[in-house]
């Protein structure tokens, strides 16, 4: 279980977080965390990994304060929004590294079949697509099985057939009772698989519960335009941050 008690992060004078409170519970649960850029969305989850230590306010991992710690880390897979590999390592080197990092494990040799890196695997990573460097991001997250999966934008430059593979492994770690945290601007996919949506807006939580009740509360029939209600009705404010900034109402949440 994760715990987010009152958190505050700023970079300068900058607020990103304002006084967020989460919980995150259960077993077997996909929560969708959404946002326009900007909206605190990716300082929130370096801040659960400890990658950003935030002003005020705790975290508590399975009950225990995670400030100053990092064992808790091990229960947690991880795939950031970009990730950096030096770019004269092979994909088979790659994959080395890691499993001498965070210890060996088997599911690579499924997964390097799944997202069809057989013929990748002495390829430099300078070498690789974006598409196929995601591949291989997902294979590093996947081949490890802790409790809690935290996916932050999965799809980036995925083609229809890895998308379909990332649906399969998103709903087996569901099935297995994993706490699954995830980021996306692909709305179908939170309206596939999330259980609970938190939209974040301007370092706030505007919305957390299911999908129903997101799109019951907004009166529309997806997730898309819920969201899209959502932005407008902000910006309808005169006297909100948006009137100055000039956020559009198109929907824009990367």
């Amino acid at each position: 279980m994760i715990q987010i008690n009152q958190l505050y992060k700023s970079f300068g004078k900058l607020e990103v977080l304002k006084g967020i409170d989460l919980e995150f519970s259960g077993s077997g649960r996909i929560t969708a965390i959404l946002g326009p850029n900007g909206s605190g969305k990716t300082t929130l989850i370096k801040c659960l990994l400890g990658m950003v230590i935030p002003q005020d306010g705790t975290i508590l991992f399975d009950g225990k304060e995670v400030s100053h710690e990092w064992g808790y880390r091990n229960a947690i897979d991880y795939l950031p929004q970009i990730t950096r590999f030096p770019d004269n390592l092979t994909v088979r080197e790659v994959i080395d590294l890691i499993q001498q990092i965070r210890g060996n494990t088997t599911g690579d040799r499924t997964l390097i079949q799944q997202f069809g890196l057989e013929k990748y695997l002495d390829d430099k990573v300078r070498n690789l697509s974006g598409g196929t460097r995601q591949k291989l991001n997902l294979t590093l997250t996947f081949m490890y099985d802790n409790p809690v999966l935290i996916l932050d934008e999965p799809s980036n430059g995925l083609d229809p057939v890895a998308m379909q593979q990332l649906r399969k492994l998103v709903a087996a770690r569901k099935a297995a009772g994993k706490i699954v945290l995830m980021t996306t601007h692909i709305m179908s996919l939170v309206e596939e698989m999330a259980d609970e949506v938190v939209f974040l807006l301007e370092g706030k939580i505007y919305f957390k519960g299911s999908v129903e009740m997101l799109k019951a509360r907004y009166g529309e029939t997806s997730v898309e335009a819920a969201i899209a209600a959502i932005l407008q009705q902000e910006q309808d404010k005169p006297s909100t941050q948006f009137a100055h900034q000039g956020i559009p109402s198109t929907l824009q949440i990367a």
